[in-house]
């Protein structure tokens, strides 16, 4: 997080603030944050609600209307089928109960993004966005293996590509998917954008 060196000066008037630019501050130096927090904290507060808003109603609708049946999607181009992950996205699994081992790594996991979201500049929309995904998606499965020993609830799938059945998923996955590979432009634009500005010091055209 980025700071400036400002200070206060106290009149009858109120409270005015000085920077720190040849000044004297007669309260002594103050430091301030440049204020970042509000742009990630609105992402964050409208991705969250509407992940974990439509994962709990569609895991409910799952077992409510799949428990005796299938059901599908577009004509039939999407299968539903109500089904308990008890391993990590996708039906990947570590044993026959991994619930365990899995919440402990989703904490750590969040813990890592929430770090990243600290030192991410406000300007960097993509990213913000990204682990907003990630992090809603992550706490919406972590919720189902507290819960209970059943597992996750997955309903979209298996969707049959042709040469390979996809694993039946939630709206939960859909969300980490969606940030993960937003998380990756993020880091590659960033690559991209270090690249050009080192080449620009070197006296280097950044064009290829």
């Amino acid at each position: 997080m980025k700071w400036t060196l400002g200070c206060t000066w106290h009149t009858r008037q109120g409270s005015a603030n000085f920077a720190s630019r040849g000044t004297a501050c007669p309260d002594g130096p103050i430091l301030r944050p440049q204020s970042s927090v509000r742009t990630k904290l609105t992402y964050f507060c409208v991705v969250f609600p509407v992940v974990m808003i439509l994962d709990l109603i569609t895991k409910r609708w799952a077992l409510d209307a799949l428990a005796a049946q299938r059901g599908e999607l577009l004509g039939g181009l999407v299968p539903l089928t109500l089904a308990f992950n008890k391993g990590a996205a996708f039906g990947i699994r570590v044993g026959e109960d991994s619930r365990w081992l899995f919440v402990p790594i989703t904490i750590v996991a969040l813990g890592l993004l929430v770090w990243i979201m600290v030192q991410t500049a406000r300007s960097d929309h993509p990213r913000i966005l990204a682990i907003s995904l990630v992090v809603s998606g992550a706490v919406g499965n972590l919720y189902d293996r507290v819960r209970w020993s059943r597992g996750v609830v997955d309903f979209i799938g298996p969707i049959d590509l042709g040469f390979y059945d996809f694993p039946i998923f939630n709206v939960a996955d859909i969300a980490i998917t969606c940030g993960a590979f937003l998380l990756a432009y993020s880091f590659l634009m960033e690559e991209r954008a270090d690249r050009a500005a080192a080449r620009a010091g070197a006296g280097v055209d950044p064009t290829p």
